[in-house]
C-alpha cells in the first residue's frame, strides 16, 4: 500500500537565525498510507497545527520534504502547491468557518464551482453529502439557523465536497460537547470509510483517537508511535 502523504525530515522554527529561535519541528518523518486513517496526539503548543499546515502545503518547512499523492512538491512554485492543495486535499478545522451568507448547501457547492465543477453537478453532490450526514432538511438554512454540531457536519461536507485523496483535520470536534462530539466524529469516520479516503485528524481525545487505523504522538518536535 503506497502513502498518500509522506514528511521526510521536516524542520520548522520560528525567528529561525535570531536570539529566541523556537524549534517547533525537528527532523519530523510520518506517512499516511492510502486508505489509512491516523489520528495525530499532541500536547498543546507541540506544534501540531504548524505540522498539520506544512502537510497541508499552507506552510513550508525550513527543509525536508513533503511528498503529496507521489508528487515532492519541496520547494515547488506556489501555484502547483495551489494545484495540488485544491485537487488532493480537504480541510476540516475546530471553528467550522462557514460563510455567513450562504446557505448549508451553497457552502458545500461553492468549492466545487471553484474547482471547475458543473453547477448541476456541485448540486447534486452538496445535496448527497447533506443527505449522508442527516442535514437534508437542513439545506436552505444558513449556518446562524443551526447548531454548533450541525454547522460542523457541514464544514465536513465541504470539506469532502471535491473528493480528496487527503483529509487534514485539526481539533474536529474540539469546541463541541462530549455527547455531540461523539455523533460528529461518527458521522466524519463514516464518511472517511465510504469514500476510502486517507485523513490526518489531530484530536486530544484518546477514545475518539482509538477509533482510527493508528495513533500517532507528536512531542519535541518529532513522531512517535503509541
Amino acid at each position: 500500500m503506497s502513502d498518500i502523504l509522506h514528511l521526510l525530515g521536516i524542520e520548522k522554527a520560528y525567528n529561525r537565525g535570531q536570539p529566541g529561535q523556537i524549534e517547533v519541528l525537528r527532523g519530523l518523518d510520518l506517512s499516511v498510507a492510502r486508505g489509512e486513517v491516523v489520528a495525530l496526539v499532541a500536547p498543546s503548543g507541540a506544534g501540531k497545527s504548524t505540522l498539520l499546515h506544512i502537510a497541508g502545503l499552507l506552510d513550508t518547512p525550513d527543509s525536508g520534504h513533503v511528498t503529496l499523492n507521489g508528487a515532492d512538491l519541496t520547494g515547488k512554485s506556489d501555484h502547483l502547491r495551489t494545484t495540488a492543495r485544491r485537487n488532493d486535499l480537504g480541510f476540516v478545522y475546530q471553528f467550522h468557518h462557514l460563510l455567513p451568507e450562504f446557505s448549508a448547501a451553497e457552502n458545500i457547492v461553492l468549492p466545487q464551482l471553484a474547482n471547475g465543477v458543473a453547477a448541476r453537478m456541485a448540486r447534486a453532490r452538496a445535496a448527497d453529502l447533506l443527505d449522508r450526514v442527516g442535514l437534508s432538511a437542513r439545506a436552505d438554512h444558513r449556518p446562524a439557523e443551526m447548531s454548533g454540531g450541525e454547522q460542523q457536519r457541514v464544514a465536513f461536507c465541504r470539506a469532502l465536497a471535491n473528493q480528496p485523496a487527503l483529509l487534514l483535520a485539526d481539533e474536529p470536534t474540539g469546541n463541541l460537547d462530549p455527547q455531540t462530539s461523539d455523533r460528529v466524529f461518527g458521522v466524519l469516520m463514516d464518511l472517511v470509510r465510504e469514500t476510502g479516503m486517507s485523513a490526518l485528524i489531530a484530536t486530544h481525545n484518546l477514545d475518539l483517537a482509538a477509533r482510527m487505523d493508528r495513533v500517532v504522538r507528536l512531542e519535541s518536535g518529532q513522531i512517535t508511535a503509541l
